[in-house]
């Protein structure tokens, strides 16, 4: 297994979404007033420090971000709550940037980190809801196997601060929203449940997702939901007329990086897409079916052959065990190619944490399914129970990187050769 090459394009991948130089690109005209910063997610502190480097006027304000997930700034104070279950830490932070932006003038500009996992650290619960029904909200949606878009159009309808609603309390001044895409499709609106970006979705669509994926809400979100109270704004509103958005990184960008890696290296790439979603074993299926129809008849590229992918797959909780949606991709893709000689693999989320594990991800081979079966774990039922970390850490295949800045989401490589 070519864990190093592998490595090597994750690495790349990773590097093309710090937000050094895309932050330095994406800069908003200076105003006349006072500069405002405020962001969340598990990129933002990167983010506020590259800011900070690049502008140069004062600026204050406040983001936050992932415990652990911090970086040193001058200006800007870094707040930390939990991912991806709220905390009052969280609500605390929704609070301090709400706080924040309130009072501007016309004259003033709000700069807006915005990155992936921002909907679990801005937990402001909406009406006649508490923090306890928002962490009821998110362990049910994220055991559910709903795509995070869905996810996150549920999320705004039943919060004080996303969808547009804290741009909304900044008026009138202007604000400029930078993002790091970890969504697919790179929609602005639904990353971190944009707080500064209006959607066009509404309670409708939030009721049918419930009802679709069988959602089991608390019961202050329940009667929130079934409600006309809190309504998000609309695109249109004259509120947000000067704001602008701007996607700074995102997973096409990173796999474009990564592909290029790769040919420099002799070897060709092929990006079969930047937002695959679905149930993280199905999809992995599909992908060994593609790997082993290159190794075995040459086609639809010859070997050697590197496939490279992104989006966010999900996982519907069956099991007790542990284990992130790139270690349970990577299982169900070794018992799909086991046996079979010349196919290496690592799937990684881009922050550096799968899930809520310790690991980015895992590496698996042909070899994986009978070097779990030698050490005493059934493959099978290891996928069943849910306990992808258990299995690649009884290996030694685990990915582990710790926190990488930046999360622009998937990242899977599949080297045939």
């Amino acid at each position: 297994m070519s864990k190093a090459f592998l490595e090597s394009l994750f690495r790349a991948a990773v590097a093309r979404a710090q937000p050094d130089l895309a932050i330095v690109a994406a800069l908003p005209e200076k105003p006349k007033g006072r500069t405002v910063v405020i962001g969340a997610g598990k990129a933002s502190a990167q983010m506020a420090r590259a800011f900070e480097a690049a502008w140069s006027e004062p600026v204050s304000g406040v983001i936050v971000t992932r415990y652990g997930f911090a970086a040193p700034t001058r200006q800007i104070e870094v707040l930390e709550a939990s991912h991806p279950v709220p905390d009052a830490a969280g609500e605390a932070a929704a609070r301090r940037l709400m706080a924040t932006v309130s009072g501007l003038t016309a004259d003033d500009l709000v700069v807006a980190l915005i990155s992936g996992g921002g909907s679990a650290l801005l937990a402001a619960p909406g009406p006649g809801m508490t923090l306890a029904d928002e962490q009821a909200v998110n362990s049910a949606l994220l055991a559910s196997g709903a795509p995070i878009g869905a996810m996150n159009v549920l999320r705004k309808e039943l919060s004080a601060i996303k969808g547009g609603r804290l741009a909304a309390l900044a008026a009138p001044a202007r604000v400029a929203t930078l993002v790091v895409s970890d969504v697919p499709g790179d929609d602005p609106a639904l990353v971190a449940s944009g707080p500064t970006i209006p959607s066009p979705s509404g309670r409708s669509d939030a009721r049918a997702i419930v009802e679709h994926y069988g959602i089991a809400l608390p019961a202050g979100a329940a009667k929130l939901l079934a409600s006309a109270e809190n309504p998000s704004p609309r695109p249109d509103d004259p509120v947000f007329a000067r704001n602008t958005v701007e996607v700074i990184a995102s997973a096409r960008l990173s796999l474009e990086a990564a592909a290029a890696v790769a040919e420099a290296g002799g070897i060709p790439a092929a990006i079969l897409s930047d937002a695959i979603e679905g149930e993280s074993r199905e999809v992995a299926k599909v992908h060994a079916a593609i790997a082993r129809e290159i190794a075995t008849r040459g086609r639809p590229f010859s070997k050697p052959h590197l496939l490279l992918s992104g989006g966010e797959t999900t996982v519907t909780l069956r099991g007790k065990g542990r284990g992130g949606r790139n270690a349970e991709f990577l299982l169900a893709f070794a018992i799909a190619i086991d046996g079979l000689d010349g196919i290496s693999a690592l799937a990684a989320d881009t922050d550096g944490i799968d899930g809520s594990e310790d690991n980015a991800g895992a590496f698996a081979d042909g070899t994986t399914a009978r070097r779990l079966r030698a050490v005493g774990i059934d493959p099978k039922a290891a996928l069943a129970n849910n306990d992808a970390y258990g299995a690649f850490a009884a290996i030694g295949d685990l990915f582990v990187t710790g926190p990488t800045g930046t999360n622009v989401n998937d990242f899977r490589a599949i080297l045939v050769g």
